[in-house]
């Protein structure tokens, strides 16, 4: 298996980049290859290429002698940028309004809203289901994102992501009610959507995101360890 190529390092820089976003890999934690090379089935060389990548776009930090680590942000630079994510978003959903949702986007929200509800009609959380849970959630923001046509948009809501504990990709697993509360949200985004309400889509999503924000600086600045061990439940 030739592994020099651009897809190998594509898929180190994806799969990486997810282990970073989704909080597996913490705020300043040492990435060691082998550790990457284990639970990726990739060799070195596109780890290699992928850890460059994402020194540069500010995902990690190099130290010589001592490899890479996941660069860490300040209480209020993770407070300022959901300030600037929930603007963003808020503004996408005004766009995809104003520019007209196909009726096929407008079914995948809505079927994104049923999987959330399957996930959580147990009442409970269930630590073996966040995966599918975070996976809803990316598609159901990205959806948006993307039905709003507007490729800086995509781009600089990208850019907050490289906030790591800003990414929608974070979801403290550990409330049944918070989750539920903020599910509805999406019931409410998609329903806005649906009937062409795209101010209060957009206000929706702007308090959607805020209430999130506002929930994990202040776990973060109250017990970080206990937040980590909810975004990735053993």
């Amino acid at each position: 298996m030739d592994e020099t190529n651009g897809t190998y390092a594509d898929m180190a820089l994806a799969g990486i980049r997810e282990m970073i976003l989704s909080g597996r890999l913490r705020p300043g934690q040492r990435v060691h290859q082998d550790h990457l090379s284990e639970k990726l089935g990739l060799s070195r060389t596109p780890l290699r290429t992928a850890l460059a990548t994402l020194a540069k776009d500010g995902l990690l930090t190099y130290e010589a002698n001592r490899g890479y680590r996941v660069r860490q942000f300040s209480i209020d630079t993770i407070r300022n940028v959901f300030e600037i994510r929930a603007v963003l978003e808020a503004q996408a959903c005004t766009a995809a309004a104003r520019a007209g949702l196909s009726a096929e986007v407008l079914d995948r929200l809505d079927a994104l809203v049923a999987t959330g509800d399957a996930i959580l009609s147990v009442g409970r959380l269930d630590p073996d289901a966040l995966p599918a849970y975070r996976q809803m959630n990316v598609e159901f923001h990205d959806s948006i994102i993307a039905a709003a046509r507007n490729p800086w948009l995509k781009e600089f809501v990208a850019r907050t992501h490289n906030v790591p504990m800003v990414s929608d990709r974070v979801i403290l697993w550990d409330r049944f009610e918070i989750i539920h509360r903020s599910h509805d949200d999406h019931r409410r985004i998609a329903a806005a959507l649906r009937a062409g309400q795209g101010e209060r889509a957009a206000a929706l999503m702007h308090e959607h995101v805020t209430y999130a924000g506002d929930l994990l600086v202040a776990r973060l600045e109250g017990d970080p360890d206990a937040a980590y061990r909810h975004m990735v439940p053993d």
